[in-house]
């Protein structure tokens, strides 16, 4: 497996790629360029700079998360094409870059959803949280308010305000998209693609739902181990493949990563590691990577991956906010480079002993 971290881009994150250096076992960043919108040709001096800018800093581009989709793809409305064309011209520039890997997701409107993003623990860090009787309170249409509150002043990674100002226009734009025409459309898509991805050699790792069950009404189709299941069989394409994450699939107690992680073990591309913490139904706060901070047993999840024979890239996922550090929610310095730390040790652990 190959260590790596999230980084968003000079001006956007908090933490820089001097420091994750810094981090032992980190050999790759997985970026993107944060400022481009679903459905934007990605500009090919832009792509060559942001290579440029992460070798400098003596690693590599591992992967790009994310190239978002543009909602009128998700919904098949009659411009998708149009918008699909600008993907693949993305994809190529990519792919003419050296880059391998897309990590992206399908969700409808919110890319992910929390009720608080600075939920204080009794160890005095602050981690994102979800509580659906908090959630069943709050009107849709000011969610993006609701979630910029709590955001330190950084741009959330998927909530893009431009598109989120028309959160009415979206809903409208959703209504009457059933599970089983999200799939029609991710197919026509995916079919789409394809050809550019094998080209390029181009993994596309797509993520799962976040939380894992319907959020104001909106379908959800990447929940649980048969949703992943059928995903993969809609097109029976080596490069169709997965991002497997472990906190948007332990939302949901009822998933058992280990054995997800076994049955879709070849089309595995990427992996978020974190941890959770289960309150309650409809109630879990993030914790940190350690197994005992939280309901996920983490070294059965490693260990599943590596007896899986997976040896992409692997990140440590969102992090509780420690030791006075103001970041965006999640993608703080310090306690990721601890959930790497534990991670890594997880690793050579069961290396050792295998």
């Amino acid at each position: 497996m190959q260590m790596t971290m999230r980084w968003f881009g000079t001006g956007y994150d908090s933490v820089t790629l001097e420091q994750i250096r810094q981090v032992p076992g980190v050999s790759g960043i997985i970026t993107t360029l944060y400022g481009t919108q679903p459905g934007e040709i990605w500009d090919k001096d832009a792509v060559t700079a942001m290579k440029q800018t992460v070798e400098a800093a003596g690693f590599a581009i591992a992967g790009i998360e994310s190239v978002n989709i543009h909602d009128s793809i998700k919904t098949g409305s009659p411009d998708r094409d149009r918008y699909i064309d600008n993907y693949i011209t993305t994809l190529s520039r990519l792919g003419e870059a050296g880059i391998h890997l897309i990590c992206y997701n399908f969700m409808a409107i919110f890319d992910w959803t929390r009720s608080d993003l600075a939920k204080l623990r009794s160890d005095g860090a602050t981690v994102m949280s979800y509580d659906q009787k908090l959630i069943d309170q709050i009107d849709p249409n000011s969610m993006f308010e609701t979630m910029s509150a709590k955001s330190n002043g950084f741009a959330l990674a998927g909530w893009e305000p431009e598109r989120l100002a028309r959160l009415k226009e979206l809903f409208a734009l959703y209504k009457g998209i059933t599970a089983e025409k999200l799939r029609a459309n991710l197919k026509y898509f995916l079919e789409a693609i394809m050809p550019v991805c094998d080209k390029y050699d181009i993994n596309m790792a797509m993520h799962p739902d976040d939380p894992g069950w319907s959020v104001f009404g909106l379908v959800r189709i990447m929940k649980n181990k048969e949703d992943l299941l059928t995903m993969l069989h809609l097109v029976d394409n080596p490069h169709n493949g997965l991002t497997l994450c472990t906190g948007s699939l332990g939302t949901n107690p009822a998933n058992d990563i280990p054995d997800i992680i076994r049955s879709v073990k070849d089309r595995i591309h990427f992996a978020h590691l974190r941890n959770l913490r289960h309150n309650g139904p409809g109630d879990f706060e993030e914790s940190a990577h350690l197994s005992a901070d939280g309901s996920l047993d983490m070294f059965a999840i490693v260990k599943a991956l590596y007896d899986s024979g997976f040896n992409g890239p692997v990140r440590p996922d969102h992090g509780r906010a420690i030791w006075g550090e103001v970041s965006m929610p999640g993608y703080g310095l310090y306690d990721r480079a601890l959930g790497i730390s534990y991670l890594s040790g997880l690793l050579e652990a069961i290396e050792k002993g295998s």
